[in-house]
C-alpha cells in the first residue's frame, strides 16, 4: 500500500432568463446522485466559446464565427458543431462576474467560495494546507453516501500547476484541491496517470509479489496493533487506511479504471485523447455511485492551455475546442443513452474569462469580470441561456451570478441546501456555500 499516494483519497432567483423555443414550465427537481465537474484550468475565452460577439469591432470579436444550435436563438462557436447540435441538452450562464483576475486567488475562489487567508497574489504556489476551504467535491465527500470500497471524490488529475510531464507527477498541487480542513478522508482520490495507458491506477493495484492472503494477514496484524479508541487523528487516518485497503486488489474493483471493457466504439467517440478518455472513466465512475469527479482540465498536448495569452484563436481551433466538443458531447449523449443524465450533473466553469480585447500576441489576458457556466443534467432545463453580457463581453448587463452562485446551484442539485454546515476540527460551523442557486436553471 503506498501510503504517500493515498494520502490524498481521502428560493428564487431574482432577474429573468431567456429559453428560446421552448415553453417555461415549473419542473420538479430531481436529486442528481453524481456531478461530474469540467473545471478548464487556466481561464477559458467565453467570448470564443458560448458568449460570441459578432457586432463588435474586429479587435474583440476575433476571427471565429457563431453557428445556430439546434435550439432557435441560441448560438454559439462555430469550433463547437457537435454541442451546437445538442443545445436543448444544456443550459449556459453568460453573466458570472468576480472582481479578480489572478490565477491562484481565483482558483481557489471558484472551486471553495471562500477567499485565501494569504495576501490575494497571483501565482502563489503555496502548498495546500489543512487550514484550507475544502474543494467543492470534499464537501460532496464528506455529505452525501459513498459506493461501498470507492471514495467520494476522485480528481483527473490533480489540481495541480499545469506540467509537461506525461503524467504530471511532479506538478506542484494547488491550494484549493483538497479536502483542508475537512481532513484526509475527504481529499480527492488522484488519478494523475493517463487513463488510455496501463498501470495509470497503480495505487489500487495489489503488487504481483503480494499475494491475497499475504496481503490479508497483514491487515489482520495491524488491526491487533490498533487502539479501539484511537484519538481524532488517528481515527481519520483509519478510516483513510481502511478505504484504501478496501479499493487495493478488491476483486472487481479494476473493472470501474478498465476503459478497455468500453466498446471500441464508444471509445472513439469520446475521442482517443486523454481528456476525452478522462470524462469516459468518470462516466464509468459515475455507474457505480461516486458522488463527485472532477477534471480539472490541464493537460493538452499542442498549446498551452487555457491560459491564453498568445495565439489564443491557434490553440482555440486546432486543440482546446475540439476535445471540448468530442469529449463533452459524446459524456451528455453517453449518459443520456445510458439513462444517467437526470440523475447526474454536468457543470463547467474555469476561474474566469479573458479580456474582451485582443492583446498585440494575439492573444487574451485574464478577465475576471465576466466569464460564462455550461450545466446539464440532473433537472438542469436545456436549451436556455441565463444572464447577459454587455456588447463586448466584458461585463453582465443583466442576472449578475458570482461564483459562489455556481457553487449553490451545484450543491442544490446534489440536494445539498446552500446553508448546510460543515465543521472544521475545532467544531466550527461554516456554511457550504454563502451563494444562491440559480433556481431559473432548474
Amino acid at each position: 500500500m503506498r501510503l504517500g499516494g493515498l494520502t490524498a483519497i481521502g428560493s428564487a432567483w431574482p432577474g429573468t432568463h431567456r429559453s428560446f423555443g421552448r415553453e417555461v414550465r415549473p419542473a420538479p427537481r430531481p436529486q442528481a446522485r453524481s456531478c461530474i465537474l469540467i473545471y478548464l484550468l487556466g481561464g477559458p475565452p467565453h467570448q470564443d466559446m458560448w458568449d460570441l460577439k459578432p457586432e463588435a469591432p474586429a479587435e474583440v470579436r476575433g476571427p471565429f464565427k457563431p453557428i445556430a444550435t439546434n435550439v432557435p436563438g441560441i448560438e454559439i462557436c462555430e469550433h463547437l458543431p457537435r454541442l451546437a447540435r445538442m443545445a436543448d441538452k444544456y443550459a449556459l450562464v453568460r453573466s458570472v462576474s468576480h472582481p479578480n483576475h489572478n490565477h491562484t486567488p481565483m482558483i481557489y475562489y471558484t472551486l471553495t467560495g471562500r477567499h485565501v487567508r494569504t495576501p490575494e497574489v497571483d501565482n502563489d504556489v503555496s502548498p495546500p494546507s489543512r487550514s484550507d476551504h475544502p474543494h467543492l467535491g470534499s464537501v460532496a465527500a464528506r455529505l452525501l453516501p459513498s459506493p461501498p470500497r470507492l471514495p467520494g471524490f476522485i480528481a483527473m488529475p490533480e489540481l495541480a500547476v499545469r506540467s509537461n510531464d506525461d503524467n504530471i507527477r511532479a506538478a506542484t498541487p494547488l491550494r484549493g484541491g483538497r479536502g483542508g480542513f475537512l481532513e484526509a478522508q475527504f481529499d480527492p482520490f488522484i488519478i494523475n496517470g493517463d487513463p488510455r495507458k496501463p498501470g495509470a491506477i497503480p495505487d489500487v493495484v495489489l503488487p504481483s509479489e503480494v499475494p491475497r492472503e499475504r496481503f490479508e494477514r497483514r491487515q489482520a496484524l495491524l488491526a491487533a496493533f490498533e487502539s479501539p479508541k484511537p484519538e481524532m487523528a488517528a481515527a481519520a487516518y483509519g478510516e483513510l487506511r481502511r478505504t484504501a485497503v478496501s479499493m487495493t486488489g478488491s476483486a472487481g474493483d479494476a473493472e470501474f479504471y478498465d476503459l478497455k471493457r468500453e466498446p471500441e466504439a464508444i471509445r472513439q467517440r469520446y475521442g482517443q485523447h486523454r481528456f476525452g478518455q478522462s470524462l469516459l472513466l468518470a462516466r464509468r465512475l459515475v455507474e457505480a455511485g461516486v458522488p463527485m469527479i472532477a477534471i480539472h482540465f490541464n493537460h493538452m498536448t499542442r498549446c498551452d492551455g487555457w491560459d491564453t495569452h498568445a495565439k489564443n484563436f491557434d490553440a482555440c481551433r486546432d486543440e482546446l475546442l475540439p476535445l471540448v466538443d468530442e469529449g463533452v458531447s459524446a459524456l451528455i449523449e453517453d449518459l443520456e443513452q445510458r439513462g444517467l443524465l437526470d440523475s447526474t450533473l454536468v457543470a463547467s466553469f474555469g476561474e474566469f474569462g479573458r479580456t474582451p480585447k485582443i492583446n498585440a500576441n494575439a492573444g487574451r489576458d485574464h478577465w475576471g469580470n465576466c466569464s460564462a457556466a455550461f450545466f446539464a443534467g440532473a433537472g438542469i432545463r436545456g436549451g436556455q441561456v441565463y444572464g447577459a453580457s454587455d456588447r463586448q463581453a466584458a461585463f453582465p448587463r443583466s442576472d449578475r451570478v458570482d461564483p459562489v452562485d455556481l457553487h449553490a446551484t451545484i450543491f442544490a442539485a446534489l440536494g445539498l441546501p446552500a446553508e448546510q454546515l460543515i465543521y472544521d476540527p475545532l467544531s466550527r460551523p461554516t456554511p457550504i456555500s454563502v451563494g444562491k442557486p440559480i433556481s431559473a436553471l432548474f
